[in-house]
């Protein structure tokens, strides 16, 4: 049974700064602070290679002391709006209707809400009611992939079906104004919001690239490295400077006996799609590919124009990947 990814579609929120509008409203957060450390955060939303990001509030309502009911609250009416907008876009490139799809796949961990927002989709959308539902919420970055991988395995089971993956994230809702810790400075400079959704089907009629195979790869004691912190004051990131190193050591682990499953090596692939997770993130993985040849400028380019979305922003480099009609070459 084939499975195949026939649409990808990003959505973007209504407000923008590019990175040099943003650092007075830093500078005036940081007013109380020491000159010299003021200069070191200047430097560090300066040096962090994302231009512009977007977000689901102005800035000025992320610089100001609202509550983690009022943040969640605008989270919680945003991501159903940006959720909707990004899966009429993946059906129209698709070609398909809204009753079109047989399971729902929603991402997100930068907000809570119950019912989740594929309920609200169901709704606006009018989908089939006897649609299969699955919220992912507790999965970080990772979600995004993962939730394709969840798709591909209820689709190769259920053939003559189709399923959606829609992530959308909003990491400006978490910032917390009282914390001048560099875990909250440094995500503040590289992270972004935005949503994303990915039609796969199974299908023999429906184009796309195929997925071949998948895979998955647990850090242990990793737990504390990046998540978040349930604090008074809403969604407290945790980021511990070590992750760039910890992928760096575990990447043998994890892409050589993939792709030797599969009767390939890394010579083999001419393209990768990673995460841009962060400035140092991207450095490594191009310290660790770049030489082989391997094309990462789309990753590159996605975290340059909108940050790190979470979850969302390797569907982001997905899609300008699948936008540009390559050629059959291999990918991974």
């Amino acid at each position: 049974m084939k499975v195949k990814i026939t649409a990808v579609a990003k959505q973007l929120p209504k407000y923008y700064r590019e990175t040099k509008d943003i650092i007075p409203f830093v500078k005036l957060w940081m007013q109380d602070q020491d000159e010299r450390f003021q200069r070191k955060v200047t430097k560090l939303f300066e040096g962090a290679a994302v231009d512009k990001r977007y977000s689901i509030m102005d800035p000025e309502d992320v610089f100001v002391a609202t509550s983690f009911e009022e943040k969640n609250n605008i989270y919680a009416r945003e991501v159903v709006i940006l959720g909707e907008q990004a899966l009429k876009k993946s059906l129209n490139k698709a070609n398909l209707k809204a009753t079109d799809i047989d399971f729902i796949i929603t991402v997100s961990c930068t907000g809570i809400m119950i019912p989740s927002m594929d309920a609200y989709l169901i709704n606006s959308l009018q989908m089939k009611q006897d649609i299969v539902r699955l919220p992912v919420t507790e999965m970080g970055c990772a979600a995004g992939v993962s939730g394709i991988i969840y798709a591909k395995n209820f689709l190769k089971a259920n053939p003559n079906k189709r399923a959606v993956v829609i992530a959308v994230e909003a990491p400006t809702a978490t910032f917390q104004l009282d914390d001048y810790s560099m875990t909250n400075i440094v995500s503040a400079a590289i992270f972004g919001d935005g949503a994303s959704a990915v039609i796969l089907s199974s299908y023999e009629e429906d184009n796309g690239p195929e997925i071949i195979d998948e895979a998955m790869y647990h850090f242990y004691d990793a737990t504390s490295m990046m998540g978040f912190n349930l604090v008074n004051t809403g969604l407290q990131m945790i980021l511990d400077k070590e992750v760039p190193k910890k992928i760096s050591d575990h990447f043998p682990a994890i892409v050589h006996p993939f792709l030797e499953r599969n009767n390939l090596t890394i010579e083999d692939i001419d393209h990768l799609i990673f995460h841009p997770g962060g400035k140092k993130i991207v450095q490594t993985v191009e310290d660790l590919f770049g030489a082989l040849g391997k094309n990462i400028d789309d990753t590159k380019e996605v975290l340059r124009l909108y940050g790190n979305m979470s979850s969302a922003t390797v569907l982001y480099v997905l899609e300008r990947f699948m936008d540009r009609n390559q050629p059959k070459e291999k990918e991974a």
